[in-house]
């Protein structure tokens, strides 16, 4: 199966990482506080958007394996027919790569490695003005 895998194009691993990396995101949040659902929705909108996922992508890059980086990297480098709107273009790219990579992990089934990689990201976060974690 992982050979599969491995020739899935990196936008098709996008598509599913961008629904698993904003899954991670809102239970991060969920389980963090018991919050009204619009404050959820901001801050998961704040977590869940290109310039965040460049943000972490850049922050987990020296800490992946081969084959990891190997995925962001295809995914970043991945051509793309969508203009980001309000987000720079590398923002999207690099975004792009850390959802090729987390699509990637999810079907590999290393969800060990994905809550690994997702503590760091919010480890590495800065805090928002009402002092709560990005992530």
């Amino acid at each position: 199966m992982e050979n599969n895998i491995n020739n899935l194009s990196p936008l098709t691993l996008a598509f599913l990482g961008d629904a698993v990396y904003g899954l991670l995101a809102r239970k991060r949040l969920v389980l963090e506080a018991n919050r009204p659902a619009d404050k959820l929705h901001k801050l998961s909108v704040k977590t869940v958007n290109a310039a965040a996922q460049a943000k972490a992508a850049k922050l987990i890059m020296p800490h992946l394996t081969d084959d990891e980086l190997s995925v962001l990297k295809r995914g970043r480098n991945a051509h793309t027919n969508h203009t980001p709107k309000n987000q720079s273009e590398g923002d999207y790219h690099y975004a792009t790569g850390l959802e090729s990579l987390f699509g990637w992990l999810f079907l590999k089934g290393d969800e060990e490695r994905l809550e690994e990689l997702f503590r760091m990201i919010c480890e590495g976060g800065e805090e928002n003005a009402d002092g709560e974690n990005n992530l």
